[in-house]
């Protein structure tokens, strides 16, 4: 596993990674560190406190826009529209909040300050992005991500009310007919049920190249 002795060392290739899927440890959140590993497949995923540990999993989990798969009764939901959705209207906040609202069968949070820091930063210049979902002026869901040319890379979410995050995520795609991919990086059961699926990484770099 490479040590990234400081923000010059190269990243290695993913096809590295370790067996759990990580590449690299050390280094810093720097915006230009960060752009580098998201344009090659890579992300950060660490405890506070310790060092910053890089992944790119094989295999890796995806949704394509087009195999979005929206349930009964989201669909009557999307049609009462019971919520407003805005874009990077207050980027900061929904990041503490998908670090800060509880989750079923999750304890803590790999969100922290740190974090919330550095994708600030990028969000100051037009790379990271948020969907926030209201129930008239109060938040009530969200979620944040980075786009890598046509590629959006999901990174959390949450919601305050039933269905809030979702809501969001499928009104976003609607409303961004060029993604091509979202990257949701690993498998989560609420994700597949909305149409993801794991594809080789070999797969998803290759995308990720012909969509940069």
């Amino acid at each position: 596993m490479t040590y990234l002795i400081n923000n010059e060392t190269p990243f290695p290739s993913p096809d590295t990674a370790s067996e759990e899927g990580i590449v690299a440890f050390g280094g810093s959140l720097s915006p230009t560190r960060l752009i580098e590993a998201y344009s090659q497949g890579i992300f950060p995923w660490y405890n506070e406190g310790e060092p910053v540990l890089w992944w790119c999993p094989d295999p890796r989990f995806v949704l394509f826009p087009e195999k979005l798969h929206i349930g009964k009764n989201m669909r009557k939901l999307l049609r009462k529209a019971p919520y407003r959705v805005t874009y990077n209207r207050c980027f900061t906040q929904v990041m503490q909040q998908c670090a800060t609202v509880p989750r079923k069968d999750q304890h803590g949070t790999w969100i922290h300050p740190e974090l919330i820091e550095a994708y600030t930063i990028l969000h100051q210049q037009g790379i990271a992005h948020s969907v926030e979902v209201w129930q008239d002026e109060t938040l009530v869901g969200g979620l944040y991500g980075l786009q890598i040319g046509k590629i959006f890379c999901g990174e959390s979410m949450f919601s305050k009310q039933p269905n809030a995050s979702q809501y969001g995520f499928i009104t976003f795609l609607q409303a961004h007919p060029h993604i091509a991919l979202v990257d949701c990086q690993i498998h989560s059961e609420y994700l597949e049920s909305l149409g993801a699926e794991e594809i080789p990484r070999a797969t998803f770099l290759k995308l990720l190249t012909i969509n940069r």
